[in-house]
């Protein structure tokens, strides 16, 4: 207590852990709901919705062509409620390069983001290209070549994107696109295509991004960003407004092996040790998002480590946790894209373990963990 009032005095911040054990969602997977034809198989799986009629809608880094480095990586394909397969849409079009997000507005629309080539591609119901946005390199041009990453990046252009990640839509039919990897800001678009404006830059501040990686609307027309570097999730008005941000920290198990790669830092535990400055490998860190319909929203939210699919209110009150990082039924390997057309029904992508769970939560989570 003496350490806390001196620190007090001395106006030093101090760090309270205070977040307690969740309950564990129990629930049920499969991994082999998609019946794929014989000579037909995921890529990396970057993206997943569903429409209206249940039909869900599969992003993957499949259909590869070109040269070892730099060969295009997307291919839209299309099931039924029960997995069975119906079609792939755009086969070789123009804007596939590298799959990332694929979403489903209120009237069946299909829209993909693809980063490779920072296009975003609206379809309709019926497969066919009706707007698109942003442009993608010039395959003549003597400098078309891989986008730099300058520090700091160079100044936004509207209507254009820089590795472009998702996008969401409001009740009036305006399109957020969370641009992305470079750019780190969101752009807005009337129902007619029109560019409205943007917001957000580089940074760790409020309303500053790093890595807009998934970003999702609820029925108040509220803008929810997965900010992944920054390991938090924005939530802005419809014109760009600051309203709060949402972090995610339920304890887990630290001797969990990261499915890829060197364990990650974490928190600071001392001055010497500070938090990495990219926080996407960060404990309970965004990196995809969705909603669930109303009248009562939830929100979902997975983390790349340690792997886990995370269920709050929309005022970020943790609900319940469900799964790990690994390779088998309920286990993850870096959930990309969530799709959630119920409470209790989720479509997870996962591009390490190249395929989409179907999750089938129970509604009555279990204790939590001792």
């Amino acid at each position: 207590m003496k350490c806390l009032v001196q620190a007090a005095l001395l106006c030093l911040p101090i760090v309270l852990h205070s977040q307690q054990p969740v309950p564990e969602i129990r629930f049920q997977s499969q991994t082999d709901f998609f019946k794929l034809p014989l000579d037909l198989s995921f890529g990396e799986v970057a993206g997943v919705a569903v429409n209206s009629k249940g039909h869900i809608f599969v992003f993957s880094r499949g259909g590869s062509t070109g040269p070892a480095y730099g060969a295009a990586a997307a291919q839209l394909l299309e099931f039924d409620s029960d997995g069975k397969y119906i079609r792939e849409i755009g086969h070789h079009l123009y804007a596939w390069s590298f799959a990332h997000a694929v979403k489903i507005d209120k009237d069946d629309n299909i829209w993909v983001a693809d980063k490779g080539s920072d296009m975003v591609i609206k379809f309709s119901p019926e497969g066919r290209v009706l707007m698109v946005f942003g442009r993608k390199q010039e395959a003549s041009d003597e400098g078309t070549a891989p986008l730099k990453h300058p520090k700091p990046p160079l100044p936004p252009i509207d209507g254009q994107f820089r590795q472009v990640t998702d996008m969401a839509w409001d009740a009036a039919g305006n399109t957020y696109i969370s641009d992305g990897y470079i750019n780190s800001r969101i752009a807005k678009i009337d129902k007619d295509g029109n560019w409205i404006k943007s917001w957000g830059e580089p940074g760790t501040g409020p309303g500053q991004l790093n890595t807009p990686h998934s970003i999702a609307t609820d029925e108040s027309g509220h803008v929810y960003v997965a900010d992944r570097g920054n390991g938090r999730i924005q939530v802005f008005d419809k014109d760009g407004n600051y309203l709060r941000e949402i972090h995610i920290n339920v304890p887990y198990d630290h001797t969990i092996h990261p499915w890829l790669g060197n364990m990650p830092s974490q928190t600071p535990t001392s001055p010497e040790t500070p938090a990495p400055l990219n926080k996407t490998m960060m404990n309970g860190s965004p990196w995809a998002i969705c909603i669930t319909p109303g009248p009562n929203q939830l929100l979902y939210a997975a983390d790349g480590y340690p792997g886990r699919i995370y269920k709050l209110t929309l005022d970020g009150k943790v609900l319940g946790v469900l799964g790990r990082t690994g390779h088998g039924p309920g286990e993850f390997g870096w959930v990309h894209e969530l799709a959630c057309p119920s409470e209790n029904v989720l479509f997870a992508a996962e591009l390490l373990n190249w395929r989409v769970q179907k999750l089938t939560l129970d509604a009555n989570a279990s204790p939590p963990s001792k």
